[in-house]
């Protein structure tokens, strides 16, 4: 589609997570995509370094995906969800449901990963209520991301998303975060560090592990640059929350099917929560949508202890499991499957990684974080710029801060690798 910056107003659409001001002096536009590669409105040619933001493992504008929504569009643009349903919204849940922890059988179809915590937290309060038990706390952990609805932001640990928003949920305590500023350029788990869950039991000590609900973490901290838990780490987690009554609650928005090495990150450590967020890959990218998936326990509680006649769980989204949504989800999961996506990524991985990690002495370069098919680079400063002067290099990244967060799609050859790093050693070197 074609889009001229001249005769076309700019001013109407306000920009999520940009400043806009500056946005509209030098617009960055996206007229077209297919495969790893999307087209600006000047014609250049740009690779897709970061998926997306990370949702797009298969590549854009994959054909299946556009078939099934299409065939769906003709029989369903929308079923009201309260009290009605469709059938691809059962068979979505239960092909999700095949791909995640044996007791996980309960999937909530939200819009979005922002949808998805402050339904996750929706549900952990109505676990505890129907428990009888009066825990009211929650805790979560420094540089963590978990959307910007008013309940992720109160979990976030990211300064800029909580300053202006934090007072809304002020029962929320922070673990400290994972990176260790004597340990630089690790590629995988780090070694050091299990300790930094003890914090949790800390708190515990401090409020009463009675009066804590719920452990919000990110196994892997996408938005802040890729930091991979330290080894036990999750375990540690675990063992706290089982001694103490707390669920936990893995927000597997970024590192779900496939990013990471494993379908989930749950798999990959070997640590199983008892609820996940799932959302981006869930459908490519390509329609929004999100999911809460349960045990088998959580679900039992809610609904089993729930008033007689009541609904059992309050809550709900006009959207939720809409019928192009869930016909792209079930493309999206049949593509990952039928074309080995799964398995691509994980063979992809170290090459990736290598490439990655031979930026470390880069002058701008202050530290390399990595892990399966995500990187996070981070400079010393200059990060807006290099976002900038990247994406009219040719490359799109996203950037959180100084933090450039590398995804590759996993239908990458290592020629695109190959291209990416050069693009990136060429902004950095431009910066110097």
């Amino acid at each position: 589609m074609a889009f001229d910056v001249n005769t076309n107003s700019l001013e109407q659409y306000w920009l999520p997570f940009t400043r806009n001001q500056d946005f509209k002096k030098d617009p960055r536009i996206i007229t077209k995509a297919s495969g790893v590669y999307m087209t600006d409105h000047k014609g250049g040619t740009v690779i897709d370094g970061s998926s997306g933001l990370f949702c797009s493992p298969a590549g854009h504008c994959h054909p299946k995906i556009i078939e099934a929504v299409h065939q769906v569009m003709q029989d369903l643009t929308y079923v009201a969800p309260f009290g009605t349903a469709h059938p691809l919204s059962f068979a979505l849940a239960e092909q999700i449901s095949r791909l995640l922890p044996e007791n996980f059988n309960h999937v909530f179809f939200v819009n979005s990963g922002s949808e998805a915590i402050d339904t996750a937290l929706k549900m952990v309060m109505a676990y505890h209520s129907s428990m009888g038990e009066n825990r009211s706390r929650f805790v979560s952990r420094e540089r963590a991301y978990h959307g910007v609805n008013i309940g992720g932001v109160s979990l976030a640990g990211l300064v800029n998303n909580r300053k202006t928003f934090q007072s809304v949920m002020p029962n929320v305590a922070m673990m400290r975060h994972t990176w260790d500023a004597d340990e630089l350029m690790v590629r995988g788990q780090p070694q050091r560090g299990v300790e930094l869950a003890d914090d949790l039991q800390r708190m515990c000590d401090t409020y009463g592990g009675e009066t804590i609900a719920a452990c919000f973490v990110e196994p892997v901290a996408g938005s802040t640059g890729i930091l991979a838990p330290p080894v036990d780490y999750l375990e540690r987690l675990r063992e706290i929350c089982d001694a103490n009554g707390i669920l936990l609650v893995f927000d597997e928005v970024i590192t779900g099917f496939g990013r990471i090495g494993g379908k989930f990150a749950a798999d990959v450590f070997g640590v199983t929560p008892d609820i996940m967020t799932i959302a981006k890959a869930l459908t490519n990218g390509s329609i929004p949508m999100g999911a809460v998936a349960t045990s088998d326990h959580v679900h039992d509680v809610i609904s089993d202890k729930s008033a007689p006649g009541a609904i059992e769980f309050f809550h709900g989204y006009t959207y939720s499991g809409h019928p192009a949504a869930c016909a792209a989800g079930l493309a999206a999961l049949s593509i990952y499957e039928d074309d080995g996506l799964y398995d691509r990524a994980a063979e992809m991985s170290p090459y990736f990684l290598d490439s990655v990690f031979q930026l470390k002495d880069h002058p701008m370069v202050k530290d390399i974080r990595g892990i399966g098919m995500a990187a996070g680079v981070e400079l010393h400063d200059k990060g807006g710029q290099a976002q900038i002067d990247l994406f009219w290099n040719g490359m799109h990244v996203k950037f959180t801060g100084n933090t450039g967060i590398l995804a590759p799609m996993f239908i990458s050859e290592e020629s695109h690798i190959d291209e990416m790093m050069e693009k990136l050693t060429k902004t950095l070197d431009g910066l110097v």
